[in-house]
């Protein structure tokens, strides 16, 4: 059972050591946020967070940042059914969640027109290096997850999120 006060806590403790923050924080669902591919469930299933995903998700609302949901899954109902049954639907105030041949650009566009924050003011968590690479052309810190949102992860997008933020504000400096 995962323990969730604990790694929101933790998560806590990591937002608080930046001085620097993502204003929008942007997950993949499938082997990102949950253990599984929603095309391969049914909507009658019962689903399952990767452990520390629900304390994060807890953290970033306690700390004031957004979350969103970029998913480029076939079975948009399933992911939004379990969304509901996991009782996190609240916690993302975009949620784009459908199929595209792109990596994830039609996603990003729709979540920046619907938030207002510019794509340099993003953290993306995804498990396909696909995906975080045409993402990270829009200028979003994208992290590449292995096995699952966790807080080495999260700490790992907070300090890239925090060192790509100083290195455009020294580049905005140097071409003034």
């Amino acid at each position: 059972m995962e323990d969730v006060e604990k790694v929101k806590t933790e998560a806590l403790q990591l937002i608080g050591a930046f001085q620097v923050l993502p204003k929008l924080v942007v997950f993949d669902l499938d082997y990102t946020l949950w253990p599984f591919y929603c095309e391969c469930r049914s909507k009658h299933d019962t689903p399952s967070l990767f452990p520390h995903s629900r304390g994060i998700l807890s953290a970033l609302k306690d700390g004031g940042i957004h979350a969103a949901i970029a998913s480029k899954s076939p079975t948009p109902h399933i992911a939004t059914t379990f969304l509901d049954k996991l009782s996190i639907t609240s916690m993302f105030v975009a949620q784009e969640i459908f199929y595209t041949s792109t990596h994830k650009t039609d996603h990003f566009q729709k979540i920046q027109a619907k938030t207002g924050v510019p794509y340099n003011s993003m953290l993306f968590f995804d498990d396909d290096n696909n995906n975080i690479k045409g993402i990270s052309k829009l200028g979003v810190t994208s992290v590449l997850v292995i096995n699952g949102v966790n807080l080495g992860v999260f700490r790992e997008g907070l300090t890239s999120f925090s060192q790509n933020w100083d290195a455009s504000k020294k580049k905005q400096k140097r071409s003034r």
